[in-house]
């Protein structure tokens, strides 16, 4: 049965969306069946990965019953588009909403090593939805001032879910996303996501660069486009991996790291950080 993750923000510009599109091409890589699925009424997951704006059914129609899950996934992703904001309004008004998006995954998840959700940039129903969906949570954070302030807001909406609705999901950690650690600016935004939650805290961050935009218009990976900056996503992963006690993909991706000549994990994350 997959283990379900919601990739989740406080606000938009957290680099999220582009973690949860590279995490799912280092994770089928290393041979895991991952669905995403676009939980974004901006659709931009789906775009970055080249969806057709016009593909039916999507996870709009799943959450309001006009299709089955199985039917919304296009070639490893349920895609979304504007029509999951009214999808989301109609949503509001019927019993049991916060199970929608759980109730829904039950009939694919055994496809599936992974199923990573990539929520909008808010704390709302959606977002709820995909917490109640999943077993774990995975914040994103911008190296930037009011990061722990996010982190927090988000933490409280996990606690909500947790109590009421999913006893059972566990908090896996935070990244952190557009990171320049030769300023002081993101070192100190660093340093305090560190000193408040310790090894929650994603020991690699994510540098900041217009290639992965570059790369997204070209409709290529950032791995395949610029190996030296995916390999930030390739530790992340790394991480995660363990976290999940995930050990053979874990084998496999010290194997892509080789291929994509990315050199000792623990040198480049020491550089980084000094």
């Amino acid at each position: 049965m997959a283990a379900t993750i919601a990739v989740l923000s406080q606000k938009g510009g957290t680099g999220k969306t582009t973690a949860v599109r590279t995490l799912t091409d280092v994770f089928r890589r290393v041979q895991l069946r991952v669905l995403a699925v676009d939980l974004d009424p901006q659709g931009n997951l789906s775009d970055y990965l080249d969806v057709d704006p016009e593909i039916a059914p999507t996870v709009g129609d799943v959450l309001t019953g006009r299709a089955k899950a199985a039917e919304a996934v296009h070639d490893g992703i349920m895609p979304a588009n504007l029509g999951l904001a009214e999808a989301e309004l109609t949503l509001g008004g019927k019993m049991g909403r916060e199970l929608a998006l759980k109730k829904a995954l039950r009939e694919v998840k055994g496809g599936y090593d992974l199923i990573l959700i990539d929520c909008p940039p808010s704390l709302g129903l959606l977002t709820v939805n995909a917490l109640v969906a999943s077993e774990y949570a995975l914040l994103s954070a911008e190296a930037q001032y009011f990061a722990m302030q996010g982190v927090e807001q988000a933490l409280e909406v996990i606690g909500l879910a947790r109590d009421s609705l999913n006893p059972d999901l566990e908090w896996l950690g935070v990244v952190l996303n557009i990171a320049d650690m030769r300023t002081r600016h993101s070192r100190e935004a660093f340093d305090s996501l560190r000193e408040h939650f310790g090894d929650k805290l994603i020991p690699t961050t994510v540098r900041s660069s217009i290639a992965y935009a570059e790369s997204a218009e070209r409709a290529m990976s950032i791995l395949d486009y610029r190996p030296d900056l995916a390999v930030d996503y390739v530790d992340v992963a790394d991480e995660l991996l363990a976290r999940l006690g995930l050990e053979p993909p874990r084998r496999r991706l010290a194997a892509l790291r080789v291929d994509l000549g990315t050199g000792n994990r623990r040198e480049r994350v020491a550089d980084r950080q000094s």
